[in-house]
């Protein structure tokens, strides 16, 4: 009998500007049954059913990267579309308003904040190390995992299924600030730093941590991401 779901399955745009794990984001999307299309097209990229901006490398040249290609204007059209965009480890501090990584640059301006870097002299003993590479655990704050009473944030979709304090794994030395609290989804101790390690506007969503190089808590949050698509298409 023919697969039925591959006809109508939920399509994403992974964004390809040169500074992605494009390959990684793709099997695991592929895996929770996603179509995958890696692209720099801006007509792919909107008419997609969700768009994953991935990241690997300096906040300065992956802006100059966006700007060249011509997809600033495309990814803020999408964070103001219903469209969910989800922007992974680089690709989340993107979304904010600027970071001071080698210089001050302006970054996508979706989610108003800062990207920092973890300053030595603050993050605890002379063992941890800068940059935080490997697993940390993710402290939810939605309403999923409060104990003692209700949280005033909605339950986390992508977080479904998942467990407080689950273990993600990190590769990086800057951390984003959102300015407003109230968008933090997770947040991860490193030395002596608690930093927001996911948000949540709207539509938009990042993380971090790479799910993808998380096993499979980080596959449940693609196969989430796929049930919320299945689930308007």
């Amino acid at each position: 009998m023919p697969d039925q779901t591959k006809s109508s399955r939920a399509t994403v745009a992974v964004v390809d500007y040169g500074l992605g794990n494009l390959f990684s984001v793709k099997q695991a999307c592929e895996y929770v049954g996603l179509g995958v299309t890696i692209t720099n097209d801006p007509q792919e990229i909107c008419s997609a059913d969700a768009v994953i901006l991935p990241g690997v490398g300096a906040f300065g040249d992956a802006m100059q990267a966006l700007e060249k290609q011509r997809l600033v204007g495309t990814l803020r059209a999408v964070a103001e579309s219903t469209t969910p965009l989800m922007g992974i480890c680089l690709g989340m501090q993107l979304l904010l308003s600027e970071s001071d990584e080698f210089g001050h640059h302006l970054g996508l301006g979706i989610i108003e904040g800062a990207v920092v870097r973890f300053d030595g002299s603050a993050v605890g003993p002379s063992t941890v190390k800068v940059p935080q590479v490997g697993w940390n655990q993710i402290r939810r704050l939605d309403s999923d995992t409060q104990q003692g009473g209700p949280s005033n944030r909605q339950p986390e979709p992508l977080f479904q299924g998942l467990p407080d304090q689950e273990y993600m794994y990190f590769v990086h030395s800057y951390y984003a600030k959102p300015t407003d609290i109230n968008v933090v989804v997770s947040t991860t101790t490193y030395g002596d730093v608690e930093f927001c390690s996911s948000l949540r506007s709207g539509s938009v969503f990042g993380c971090q941590f790479h799910p993808e190089r998380s096993g499979p808590a980080g596959l449940k949050i693609y196969q989430n991401l796929a049930s919320s698509l299945a689930a308007v298409l």
